[in-house]
């Protein structure tokens, strides 16, 4: 039975749908679809390109209403953006002026955060990403696309939300780079104990992350399959390694979403 702490951080869509206006009439983004994510799932959500992956996950962090149904997390009905709801974006969003420093503690700093609280915060949080002390007075420019990606999943954390939403965060980075990432993160989920909801074009990244796939169809965008991901070793105390992506396990998931996905495009 869930946890008071639990429900409280229970994500709940009933019937909840998006249509966008255009100049050729409304569009239905996403069609009507109920969905419950529970607290500390890590489900990702692929389809192919226009499904309403992005919309779902703007509904989700309040940047979009809902054309209809209700969006809730725990008790509350999503009415805006929030910091409980952290989003890191596929290009790093960090201020050029700051300090990576300086940009970890941006939100803390508007808040009204002590400067020397917010300052051991960053300090923790450089070394919970890997990136170490040392970078933190470097500027954004400095780093590497995948350091910058480090920094800005350090600016979301600080701010502790209770549900974190990536939009294609490793898209753009080469594969070495993305890989270690992806290890990185599934460190950094088992440590922390968010829910992260995690879009993606890369079937193989959906099954190496995720505790569960969600599979859109082509617009109007519904949720066609919802499967639950269990990989060999899988354990709460160690994080998936890569190399449970060449078992025959990992493979058959693969091949059955990527097919699911392709009969969704015909």
């Amino acid at each position: 039975m869930s946890s008071a702490l639990d429900l409280r951080d229970r994500v709940v869509l009933t019937d909840v749908s998006k249509t966008y206006a255009s100049a050729n009439g409304p569009t239905v983004a996403l069609a009507p679809t109920d969905l419950v994510i529970e607290p500390g799932e890590f489900v990702s959500v692929v389809g192919p390109s226009g499904c309403g992956k992005t919309t779902l996950l703007q509904l989700l962090g309040g940047f979009l209403t809902p054309t209809s149904g209700d969006l809730l997390v725990g008790p509350d009905r999503v009415a805006g953006p929030s910091p409980e709801r952290g989003v890191v974006f596929q290009s790093p969003t960090l201020y050029p002026w700051l300090s990576v420093r300086g940009n970890i503690e941006f939100g803390p700093k508007c808040r009204g955060v002590d400067r020397k609280t917010r300052r051991s915060e960053a300090e923790r949080l450089l070394e919970l990403v890997g990136l170490g002390a040392e970078v933190g007075g470097q500027r954004p420019y400095q780093l590497s696309g995948g350091m910058q990606q480090r920094a800005q999943i350090a600016r979301v954390l600080i701010n502790d939300p209770r549900i974190i939403l990536m939009d294609e965060p490793f898209g753009a980075l080469d594969q070495l780079t993305r890989e270690r990432l992806q290890v990185e993160l599934l460190r950094l989920w088992r440590q922390a104990g968010k829910t992260i909801v995690f879009v993606t074009h890369s079937v193989e990244e959906a099954v190496f992350l995720s505790t569960r796939v969600l599979v859109m169809s082509a617009r109007p965008g519904r949720v066609i399959v919802d499967r639950r991901i269990e990989l060999p070793g899988d354990s709460p105390d160690h994080p998936r390694e890569l190399a449970v992506t060449s078992t025959p396990e990992f493979q058959s998931l693969k091949s059955e979403l990527a097919q699911a996905i392709y009969d969704a495009h015909r």
